[in-house]
């Protein structure tokens, strides 16, 4: 929120090299971006959520303007943004010829968008979460590159579980696959693909959270014939149990079984509101009687509430966790600058939901910690 039409001017001159730029949620127009990082030799960007006053096909344009950006950008982050303000709009991201990594996250994307980007000719990386593609056969034409995909939550997808499997079968060179989803759906596509014993054989992460009828044996039995897996992503899912899927061997594991998987859940998941929720949700099951302070698992806990600040079952479970990781003597073995961070966060939730009396008593519960009172400096 920092970098705005008056801001971003500093990096307008040639002084600066820039080669990496985040200018998340910027309040900058099309015509600053363009001024202040055109011109730079780019070849990493992330512009999650900057303001709608800047869409996608703007951003794109102005990299393409430069040759030098075209065939050098590597990593584009464009989540939470609009693809164009004109219908109908040019298709635009097979410009940037030399793009190996592209996340396009919560827009209105097209299977007709998603052709344009499987032209990429060195494509390695997509995550295409929620968003508007029904279809991804487009995905064919990358087959012989792409080594990364992320599906989560494609709730417009209008493939039959076998038609998605074909797809994904030919996707031979994949090091990672995620398609998890918010449990929304009674899809049967992980338990299908887990009885797989032929594709995906260079997998090293899989990720089907939130997905139904996947057991303990079939995820077992998934790695055992790929040995090379690290990540297997099981939270919301009824696996996770068993001591090979405990999270603290080899293979890490998100779940909900025990603190190692909820802790490696809280953060692979700090964007997703309703895995961080969920994860929060165990944490509180699994945290009545703590006996000694984990600084670590509530930096955790912090980050779920900075992100999701006006999502009440996420302040609601993270407020309930708070009180669990703080109270009686565990407070004294937090460091005070993060029990500055917690008190902040819980005066914003309780301003965010005056009216939630259950919200209201879990942060006044946590607030009135001897520790906080007398050594944490807040406007009393």
């Amino acid at each position: 929120g920092r970098l705005n039409e008056v801001t971003v001017g500093i990096f307008r001159g040639s002084q600066l090299r820039l080669k990496r730029a985040c200018i998340r949620r910027a309040k900058i127009s099309a015509v600053a971006f363009r001024k202040a990082f055109c011109h730079h030799k780019l070849v990493e960007l992330d512009a999650t959520g900057v303001n709608a006053d800047i869409t996608i096909t703007d951003i794109i344009s102005g990299l393409s303007s430069s040759k030098w950006i075209r065939d050098n950008l590597q990593c584009l982050i464009l989540n939470s943004l609009t693809l164009s303000l004109e219908d109908p709009y040019e298709r635009c991201f097979s410009r940037l010829c030399g793009l190996r990594v592209l996340s396009i996250t919560n827009v209105l994307f097209y299977n007709e968008d998603l052709s344009d980007v499987a032209s990429l000719p060195r494509l390695e990386s997509l995550d295409i979460s929620n968003t508007s593609v029904t279809d991804i056969t487009p995905l064919l034409s990358c087959k012989d590159r792409l080594k990364s995909l992320t599906m989560h939550h494609l709730k417009c997808l209008k493939m039959s579980t076998t038609q998605i499997l074909e797809v994904v079968r030919e996707l031979q060179h994949l090091n990672h696959l995620d398609i998890s989803d918010d449990k929304q759906f009674t899809s049967d596509i992980a338990c299908r693909l887990l009885e797989h014993k032929e594709i995906l054989l260079r997998l090293v992460s899989l990720d089907i959270s939130g997905r139904k009828h996947v057991t303990d044996k079939a995820v077992e039995g998934f790695i055992l014939q790929r040995p090379q897996i690290q990540f297997v992503g099981l939270l919301a899912t009824e696996a996770g149990y068993s001591e090979l899927l405990s999270g603290d061997g080899a293979v890490k594991v998100s779940g909900e079984a025990n603190q190692t998987q909820i802790a490696e859940a809280l953060r692979r998941y700090s964007e997703r509101s309703f895995f961080v929720r969920e994860a929060l949700f165990h944490l509180f099951s699994l945290t009545h009687a703590m006996d000694r302070a984990s600084p670590e698992m509530l930096k955790l806990v912090v980050i779920g509430m900075r992100n999701h600040p006006t999502n009440l079952p996420v302040q609601l479970a993270a407020s309930a966790c708070v009180f669990n990781l703080t109270k009686q003597d565990l407070a004294a073995g937090m460091p005070v600058r993060l029990l500055a961070d917690v008190t902040h966060l819980l005066l914003e939730a309780m301003k965010n939901f005056p009216n939630h009396q259950q919200l209201q008593k879990n942060c006044l519960l946590s607030l009135c910690s001897d520790r906080i009172l007398q050594d944490v400096p807040f406007n009393r």
